[in-house]
């Protein structure tokens, strides 16, 4: 079957009023980007809608581009015949006939009259054009309530569009357009999964990861490094945060408190992620806390913990179940990589009996006693390493506390 055009619906942006041209321009900026491989597509923008003329460009690459454009609810591949009824009627047959339909499958042709000096009415459009398909295609069946096939004929004066199928897209809103925040990601299946979501509801990510070199391996740290590129994959590109945390996470273990070490190390990495939030511009946090899924994600842990920053603490995934969980990370493309086999600074001194109700008067004063535990907290924020992921792109490692002079090349 070959396309000519590609129809981008939106969803709730339409519900956005005075901001709804500011959602759109995101959008469209969002799909311009990721079709800089495919030059001569060119993008057609209508209000409420975006059209992309392919000209020859490969059909499935982009459908596949498209699918991660947030905001955008659904896509349809689109032919186009020219606005005469000699010329609409043949092309609809034609356009049936190649979708290979079984027999018995319900029908429904709908038609619809944009451009006005078209001489016959939507109505009269539906009887036209269903007649000489049902006489070619004897094997369909009439069904305007429940149609499996549904035949769209949208009549433009600058020429007719046919299509039927409607692909699922990522929906939400526009990329950015609710602001930024930090992710806090870590090599598991959860985090990956409540930065995706947050890119979905139009939030601008960074990522922070604590790392506990030589504790962990650099292979752990590249695991985190590729998790945050199949992000970027949706994003365009990421801002990635690398702290180091063995100093924290050696003196968190030293302070003979086993049971709380969870705790306190969690409280330590939002309190890093909140500095780096304030200098980077950032409104909140992210993490891929599920209710009551570990020690440290049940409420009372959860509590604790978030007590350390002022900044709002946005958990995506909070009531979500881990199949649900596991089911999207396979379906964003996280999974295979969350899994492998290389250990976190999370994993490391786990102990036998984490605290599941800890006290926070209780972990105010371990904190208290540790008297470097300010210092060791700045120190991290300083050697903070920052590089930004761009797929395609080789990273150029530069440690920095100015993101902005991270250099990059091409493979």
């Amino acid at each position: 079957m070959e396309y000519d055009m590609l129809l981008l619906r939106f969803g709730e942006i339409i519900l956005k009023g005075r901001n709804r041209s500011r959602f759109e321009k995101v959008a469209h900026k969002h799909v311009k980007a990721l079709l800089h491989p495919f030059p001569r597509a060119e993008i057609i923008k209508e209000y409420g809608r975006i059209y992309i003329a392919l000209n020859g460009e490969p059909l499935e690459p982009i459908v596949a581009a498209m699918k991660n454009v947030f905001g955008v609810t659904s896509i349809s591949p689109i032919r186009v015949t020219p606005s005469r009824l000699e010329d609409i009627i043949p092309n609809a047959v034609n356009f049936v006939k190649e979708l290979g339909v079984a027999p018995g499958t319900r029908f429904k042709v709908s038609a619809r009259r944009v451009w006005k000096p078209f001489p016959h009415s939507t109505h009269e459009m539906n009887k036209l054009v269903s007649g000489p398909i049902l006489n070619a295609c004897p094997e369909l069946k009439v069904d305007v309530h429940d149609p499996e096939l549904e035949l769209r004929v949208e009549i433009r004066e600058q020429g007719t569009y046919l299509f039927s199928e409607v692909i699922p897209g990522a929906g939400g809103f526009p990329l950015g357009t609710n602001g930024k925040a930090m992710l806090l990601l870590s090599g598991g299946i959860d985090s990956p999964v409540a930065g995706w979501s947050a890119l979905r509801r139009g939030l601008e990510i960074e990522c922070v990861h604590f790392h506990s070199y030589p504790f962990t391996s650099k292979k752990a740290e590249q695991k985190v490094i590729d998790l945050a590129t199949v992000l970027a994959g949706f994003a365009g590109s990421i801002k990635m945060h690398l702290v180091p945390f063995t100093e924290i996470q050696t003196t968190l273990a030293q302070s003979g408190q086993e049971n709380l070490i969870i705790t306190l190390m969690r409280r330590s990495m939002l309190r890093i992620a909140t500095k780096l939030a304030e200098r980077n511009g950032a409104l909140a946090l992210v993490t891929g806390d599920s209710l009551g899924q570990v020690a440290s994600q049940t409420l009372s842990s959860m509590n604790a913990i978030g007590r350390v920053t002022d900044l709002p603490l946005l958990r995506p995934l909070v009531m979500t179940d881990k199949v649900d969980i596991i089911a999207m990370a396979q379906q964003i493309g996280t999974y295979d990589l969350s899994i492998l086999p290389y250990e976190d600074c999370c994993t490391l001194f786990v102990p036998k009996s984490p605290a599941t109700n800890p006290n926070l008067h209780v972990l105010e004063s371990v904190e208290h006693s540790l008297k470097d535990l300010d210092q060791m907290i700045a120190k991290a924020v300083e050697d903070t390493e920052t590089i930004v992921i761009r797929p395609g792109r080789r990273i150029v490692r530069r440690e920095s506390t100015e993101a902005d002079v991270v250099q990059e090349n091409w493979f």
